[in-house]
């Protein structure tokens, strides 16, 4: 089948290398794409953001399957758009998006169905947030409620810096998305992302893997959308994987399916494990994440394109158990991003040596921000490049990786240099 991608970043560049390995699939094309996509993918040339254009293509090209990467467009309702026009689509609806879309709709949502998450109040005005922040003291963290590109979290340890929060988000940082927000409890453990594969009816389990969120090392600073990952995770073994989806996913699917509200698409839930080993929802997301999609794809054995088409088609239960499969090895990566990021930085600044980065074995450089100023590369966002390795363990990708990025000449970049520590250090006391 022919496939359509839809996105910019180093996620969809990591479907296209999913979709690339797949039987099933035959011609890919990407919009709006870059400087990576565009080397293994057919740029479509098209508006991604109107959907009349997208609908037109498809039609034109017989695109039997569109694969929606970002979560602005689902939430802005191209599933809907496409459905209604006989194409098939993953990802969810507009409805349904809104578990990522509106932190408050998630919430109430989950409380709905009896998943265990942190405790919340939701608000409209600064005034009432910043009385309940002094009311319950820090930590404790602040959200807006819309999309912010996975910067519009604050973990504050203090009071003030939670009020900052408040008055930042509704000055205006993040536009709309700050309008409303969510404060919740601060909860205290190890970060796992889990994802699963949703046909409306049901779900399939589909790995995990650990982000590394603050700009620097020893997760120190703001927030980024991610600064790097790696694949499995200690801390979701196979218990805990099960724990995971039968507490935290499958109760939301079963739930929304039978209020005729069908959840379609990956689900990926960002989970808090506590020291008592109970895993918590933090939040849900309507798309694979990046750099998380980076390191899944890595290590995915499957026909990743049957496995969209029949969530697509609501026929999950027609897949063959052996389809879901993930090689034992250990995937990492590794961002590489502008220097200012996830505040301003600059464009447009050269990247040399990607290929010789690329010669070291088992090194793949997702592109992420990136395009083409004649025959140069440049860099074109706030993380450009996602350096994964796929090694027998942790501490063999950690060092496969870093000596591929250490080869890549971009003056302008930086990343940290201890992405997988917490699955190192159990290595290192294990020995």
């Amino acid at each position: 089948m022919d496939i359509l991608v839809i996105g910019a970043g180093g996620r969809e560049h990591a479907l296209v290398y999913g979709l690339n390995k797949s039987p099933s699939a035959d011609k890919i094309y990407i919009t709006p794409g870059n400087g990576g996509l565009d080397k293994c993918a057919i740029n479509a040339g098209i508006n991604s953001d109107n959907f009349d254009e997208v609908i037109a293509f498809c039609k034109k090209k017989n695109i039997y399957l569109v694969v929606v990467g970002p979560e602005a467009p689902l939430v802005d309702g191209i599933t809907d758009a496409l459905e209604a026009e006989g194409i098939k689509v993953f990802g969810p609806n507009k409805y349904a998006s809104q578990i990522e879309g509106s932190k408050q709709f998630m919430k109430d949502l989950v409380v709905k169905y009896g998943v265990p998450t942190a405790e919340y109040e939701k608000f409209s005005d600064a005034d009432s947030a910043k009385e309940y922040i002094r009311e319950k003291g820090a930590p404790i963290v602040v959200k807006t409620d819309g999309l912010a590109a996975g910067k519009g979290v604050t973990v504050a340890q203090t009071i003030d810096e939670a009020l900052n929060a408040v008055d930042e988000m509704f000055g205006g940082k993040f536009g709309d998305s700050g309008k409303k927000l969510v404060i919740e409890e601060f909860l205290d453990g190890e970060e796992a992302s889990f994802f699963a594969i949703c046909d409306g009816k049901m779900a399939v389990a589909f790995g995990s893997a650990q982000d590394h969120k603050a700009v620097g090392e020893g997760d120190t600073g703001p927030n980024t959308g991610g600064m790097g990952t790696y694949s499995p995770t200690p801390v979701v073994n196979s218990d805990m994987e099960k724990r995971i989806f039968n507490e935290l996913v499958k109760p939301v699917i079963e739930g929304m399916a039978k209020d005729g509200t069908p959840y379609k698409g990956v689900i990926f839930a960002g989970v808090m494990i506590d020291k008592n080993g109970e895993p918590k929802l933090l939040e849900y997301n309507v798309r694979f994440g990046d750099p998380e999609c980076q390191v899944l794809m890595r290590r995915f054995e499957g026909d990743f394109a049957d496995i969209l088409l029949k969530a697509a088609e609501g026929n999950l239960s027609k897949l063959s158990e052996n389809n879901i499969k993930f090689s034992d090895k250990t995937a990492i990566c590794v961002v590489m991003a502008a220097k200012g990021y996830p505040e301003s930085y600059n464009k447009g600044t050269a990247i040399n040596n990607i290929e010789i980065s690329e010669a070291i074995d088992d090194v793949v450089v997702f592109h992420a921000g990136t395009k083409y100023s004649g025959d140069q590369l440049v860099a074109n966002g706030g993380r450009v490049l996602g350096v994964t390795a796929l090694d027998d363990d942790i501490i063999s990708a950690q060092t496969s990786v870093y000596e591929a990025a250490a080869l890549i000449d971009w003056q302008d970049g930086f990343y940290r240099r201890d992405i997988g520590w917490r699955a190192a250090k159990r290595i290192k006391i294990a020995s």
